[in-house]
């Protein structure tokens, strides 16, 4: 495992406490997990993806993540909409580990209440968080 200086934090993302990152693009919300998410859990081997068209709260469970070492859910950090899940992921799971903000996004959800970003860290924040 890195160290946390040595993992990439985008400033340009707001992040979940439970790891998760969000990407806001006008009304719609890309949604993955942290690079320290990924680096914890080791190599990905199954990204479990939720049905495009279900709704979910902040906080819901939608899906999870196997790695060789554990087997992790994951949360809505935001509710909203599936609009789109990151299919690359179902033959190729371990780009959550090579690019979790690029090609290892895991879905893309319609914003319903732009306001639960506000609940959201900062880069600085999560950061900060993450060195307890």
């Amino acid at each position: 495992m890195k160290e946390i200086n040595e993992l990439n934090f985008p400033e340009d993302l707001r992040y979940a406490d439970d790891h998760e990152w969000v990407r806001i693009k006008d009304h719609t919300a890309v949604i993955g997990i942290s690079d320290y998410a990924q680096d914890q859990l080791g190599d990905i081997v199954y990204v479990e993806l939720p049905a495009v068209g279900k709704k979910f709260p902040k906080g819901a469970e939608f899906g999870v993540v196997e790695s060789v070492k554990a087997v992790s859910e994951l949360y809505m950090p935001i509710g909203g909409e599936i609009l789109s899940v990151n299919k690359l992921l179902e033959d190729a799971p371990e780009r959550v580990n090579t690019a979790p903000y690029d090609d290892g996004w895991i879905l893309e959800v319609k914003v319903e209440n732009p306001s639960e970003l506000d609940s959201l860290l900062t880069k600085d924040a999560y950061v900060t968080m993450l060195k307890g």
